[in-house]
């Protein structure tokens, strides 16, 4: 029977090679890690790192020439955060805001224009950022379900449509001789048309369902912020009507003689219906 220091020297040859095949696999492990580190190293370079300010502003100037709008968005964006007060930095912060709105990112516009806004009262262009500001909330609230099935900006949250209202009631006053003042008061007038539809649609669910105090109230509203417009014509006829459904008769027959004095040759007491003409932003109805 061996002994064990017999058995010790046996073994001996065995693990020294069990050690070294352990080392190499350790080695080629290594090795591997490197080459992947190195893979991913070069997969995440920016092409833009060695660009100076004007090539970097040439280059996204022709992107968003291209259409290329989320590259030349992210571009803009790179400019500004590495050469904060350079000659393009400005320019660079509206035109990201531009080209992310192209490329369906309304939130990372908005918080572009902001800071724009913010940042430079002073500047030339401030006009066009409150324009843009506007067009970026008053094509967010459509959104792109909006666009596909036609529904209207009444039928929405009338929060964003406010939100727009308000930016391009700054151009059209602060800067009355601005290029966009006269299509910003175009959207106004489509805004405000818009939220006194919105309005009598809530109206005529209150009286479609019998809450004839709530349906008059809302149809009130209606004629007392948006006099002008085309939707004033069935909030006086839910008025009407819920006056009458409540018994207030004398209340009723003011609403009528009101009603006959503004639309004379109306037939929504006989067909139930206003006609309304196709709706797109461009049409207006508000009255001259």
């Amino acid at each position: 029977m061996p002994r064990l220091k017999d058995l010790i020297v046996l073994n001996l040859p065995t693990v020294g090679r069990h050690l070294a095949s352990v080392r190499l696999v350790q080695l080629t492990l290594l090795i591997c890690a490197g080459a992947l580190l190195s893979a991913c190293a070069n997969t995440n370079t920016d092409e833009t790192a060695a660009w100076s300010e004007a090539k970097l502003f040439t280059e996204a100037k022709d992107k968003m020439a291209e259409g290329d709008f989320d590259k030349c968005g992210k571009y803009f964006e790179k400019l500004e955060a590495r050469f904060p007060f350079g000659p393009y930095s400005q320019q660079a912060q509206i035109n990201s805001a531009y080209c992310f709105w192209k490329a369906q990112e309304p939130a990372q516009a908005l918080v572009q224009i902001d800071r724009f806004i913010k940042l430079h009262q002073g500047n030339p262009n401030l006009d066009y950022a409150y324009y843009l500001k506007g067009l970026i909330t008053f094509n967010d609230d459509l959104g792109f379900m909006g666009k596909l099935t036609g529904q209207d900006l009444s039928e929405r949250d009338p929060k964003a449509a406010k939100e727009a209202f308000e930016a391009f009631k700054v151009v059209a006053e602060r800067f009355p001789n601005s290029k966009y003042a006269p299509d910003a008061i175009d959207r106004m007038r489509y805004i405000v048309n818009s939220l006194a539809e919105a309005d009598v649609i809530v109206a005529r669910y209150y009286f479609q369902r019998g809450a004839y105090l709530a349906s008059a109230n809302r149809a009130q509203l209606v004629i007392r912020d948006y006099d002008r417009a085309p939707a004033v014509e069935e909030a006086l006829y839910i008025l009407v009507q819920s006056y009458q459904a409540l018994g207030m008769n004398d209340l009723s027959s003011d609403a009528m003689r009101v009603f006959k004095l503004n639309f004379p040759d109306s037939q929504i007491f006989k067909t139930g219906v206003r006609v309304q003409k196709e709706r797109r932003w461009w049409q207006f109805w508000v009255t001259k």
